[in-house]
């Protein structure tokens, strides 16, 4: 029966007896063993009585069989909602209730805290652990290996939540289409084959990770070097043994601040790339230096996955995400009025092409008003062409901010801001960073004859909000910026803050 991301990705590796995954400790899981394990997740989830089209809400710590957790949903046609490890129980909540998912994998720590959660929301709470243990793990064991159920192109395949500047969080839906059409592309865009090894520091609960690494490793036959999490010495270990290393910006400035991180080191790679926040043109030209290679940027986002890249033959080009992939359309259009603006101005980036989501789950006013009839996907960025085609980022029209590759909407914080002792008004911004790209700063006006305790406000925060959305500094203003209509003017704000972590 057809099921067209199985077909691709995950049924290639029933036959291959060379290893799919390498290990921190060296060890091995073959192609064929890897795709038993998918299997028995899919058995597993018909064991429990999901069906095709259901939910299944994953926050796990990354490991072989976390990953297999996405193969298996994609064999039972269950849509997989992969959560970020450091959201809060009242944050996986809204996720929970919104998708309405069946079943909830978390790992044994965790376990506790999101019961009353799992519970409140009608969703059944299964572990599994980092160590490959836990409920989910034992009936994988003893469910049969499952063959992968009938799926079209169209149908849903993941349920990715990406945060808005106001209100509430919205559920990119991807179809089976979507992101098999982009690891396609990008295996070919990017010359990957069957003798190549990724080192895989990502995350696997984004796009980044999950989609644009994984993906495309499975679609070209190669291999990864399945590391945790970032670890420079874990990193600069596997070098000699990768061809690829995909990452974030903050992986970039962490390998050249180390003296192991050679030439000579880099002699087996053939390709960097980096994305989910923009590199410095220092950095850029500190790594051509040291390693000879010129790291390949690229521009994506949830809803769509890839849209541009840098070419592999070709001029890199820095400061820029390169060129629309093969079969993406982008152009740059007026934010009033939504009409094609000329190559070099600036405005609103719109995308179109197979990649392209299918809308907000459960959003169709959201969906309508980014999403327009024709395919055009508002992306809310702002951007330019220039004369050569080559697509720039030059701001986000929300005030997105992207620090180490995460997306942070500063919306969410100042709320919580706001509600703190002492704070009349509060304004989130980003701001550059030298390790993550851009540092969360939170600037506060405080109440009459009042000082609140930052440290305080801070440590609060972080009992509310995941880690990496807590602002890494407070900084007291008698009063924000304002324009004539009263809205707070952040782009002096980061004008104004623009060296604060330089110090």
């Amino acid at each position: 029966m057809p099921n067209p991301l199985y077909d691709a990705l995950f049924a290639p590796l029933k036959t291959r007896d060379s290893a799919f995954l390498i290990l921190p400790d060296g060890s091995t899981i073959s192609g064929a063993a890897f795709h038993a394990m998918c299997a028995r997740v899919a058995g597993a989830l018909r064991g429990l009585g999901l069906e095709p089209g259901d939910r299944m809400a994953v926050q796990v710590e990354k490991s072989p069989e976390a990953l297999a957790l996405y193969g298996g949903a994609v064999m039972a046609g269950v849509v997989f909602l992969p959560l970020n490890t450091a959201y809060t129980p009242d944050e996986v909540a809204y996720f929970l209730g919104d998708a309405g998912a069946k079943l909830l994998l978390a790992d044994g720590a965790k376990a506790a805290a999101l019961a009353p959660v799992a519970e409140r929301c009608g969703t059944r709470l299964m572990v599994l652990n980092a160590d490959g243990s836990g409920s989910f793990a034992e009936a994988m064991a003893g469910a049969p290996e499952a063959a992968a159920v009938e799926r079209g192109s169209e149908d849903l395949a993941a349920l990715l939540y990406t945060s808005g500047t106001t209100g509430r969080s919205k559920g990119a839906m991807l179809s089976q289409r979507n992101l098999l059409s982009n690891a396609e592309v990008l295996v070919d865009h990017w010359q990957f084959s069957d003798r190549d090894v990724l080192l895989h520091a990502l995350p696997i609960f984004h796009t980044h990770g999950l989609f644009v690494a994984t993906n495309t490793l499975l679609a070209a036959g190669g291999t990864l070097i399945l590391l945790p999490r970032l670890d420079i010495d874990a990193l600069i270990h596997w070098m000699p043994r990768a061809t690829s290393l995909m990452g974030v910006p903050t992986f970039y400035t962490r390998l050249l601040d180390d003296p192991r991180f050679t030439r000579d080191l880099v002699a087996h790679m053939r390709l960097f790339i980096s994305g989910s926040a923009p590199l410095l043109a220092e950095t850029h030209i500190a790594f051509e230096d040291r390693t000879g290679h010129r790291i390949l940027e690229r521009y994506g986002m949830t809803e769509t996955n890839m849209n541009t890249s840098n070419p592999y033959d070709g001029e890199r080009r820095a400061g820029t995400v390169g060129l629309p992939l093969p079969g993406v359309e982008v152009k740059v259009t007026d934010p009033d009025t939504g009409a094609t603006l000329p190559r070099g101005e600036i405005g609103i980036l719109e995308v179109r092409g197979p990649n392209v989501f299918q809308g907000y789950w459960q959003m169709p006013e959201k969906t309508a008003a980014e999403l327009r009839a024709d395919g055009f996907f508002i992306t809310g960025d702002l951007g330019r062409i220039d004369t050569d085609g080559y697509v720039t980022i030059v701001g986000r029209q929300k005030d997105l901010i992207i620090a180490g590759g995460y997306n942070i909407y500063p919306k969410e914080i100042e709320l919580e801001l706001d509600e703190a002792p002492g704070v009349k008004e509060s304004a989130v911004i980003g701001v550059p960073h030298p390790d993550l790209g851009e540092g969360v700063l939170g600037v506060i006006v405080p109440l009459p004859g009042e000082t609140p305790d930052t440290a305080a406000i801070l440590k609060d925060l972080g009992a509310r909000l995941a880690r990496f959305k807590v602002p890494r500094a407070l900084v007291l203003v008698a009063d924000l910026p304002r324009n004539t209509m009263g809205k707070v003017q952040k782009n002096l704000l980061r004008d104004a803050f623009k060296d604060w972590f330089k110090r």
